[in-house]
């Protein structure tokens, strides 16, 4: 937080005390915008190997010259900690996952291969009770619109289910989604 923002934060209590912020908190407008706009910044200088989302970063690295692929990985993560380091940044071990071929991404997984959908999302919306009136088609649709990304002909599937309420795509869809979850 910039020292000119300081006094912009402060809150008076029943006591009579006044405090301010000195670091941005949570729950400010613009915290979320701030901090990407910072992280972004910070991390410029790595951006060919780590693309980052608010207070995700992703280091992927393969194998160059004579090094393996884990050892460009490890000094790839070397760079992002001294980076951290420096701009007192702390990553939440918790919820890191270090050195892995696939890694989960906004509902999906990510690897070298490509972008696949999470299957434990493909379980719960084949296992999802048929709809049996259009109220409860367009709830399951709105659920199984997960699926258009990851399906060739999704929208042939679905048909005019969404403007009539019609019943008529449910086992065309159930099918679907059966098939998609034996694949994954």
């Amino acid at each position: 937080m910039r020292e000119s923002d300081i006094p912009l934060t402060a809150v008076s209590t029943p006591s009579g005390m006044l405090w301010e912020w000195l670091v941005m908190p949570q729950g400010l407008k613009n915290a979320p915008a701030t901090f990407n706009r910072m992280v972004s910044h910070v991390l410029r200088p790595l951006r060919d190997f780590e693309p980052s989302y608010f207070d995700d970063i992703f280091v992927h690295s393969r194998a160059e010259g004579d090094l393996s692929a884990v050892e460009v990985h490890v000094r790839h993560l070397r760079q992002v900690f001294q980076v951290m380091r420096e701009n007192k940044l702390y990553a939440n071990l918790k919820k890191c996952i270090f050195c892995a071929p696939e890694i989960p991404v906004l509902g999906c997984y990510v690897s070298k291969d490509g972008v696949r959908a999470d299957p434990e999302k493909i379980s719960s919306i084949c296992s999802w009770p048929a709809p049996t009136s259009p109220t409860e088609l367009r709830q399951w649709l709105g659920l199984a619109n997960y699926l258009h990304k990851y399906t060739k002909g999704y929208a042939g599937l679905v048909g005019n289910a969404t403007s009539t309420g019609s019943r008529s795509p449910i086992p065309r869809l159930m099918a679907f989604c059966t098939r998609s979850n034996s694949r994954n």
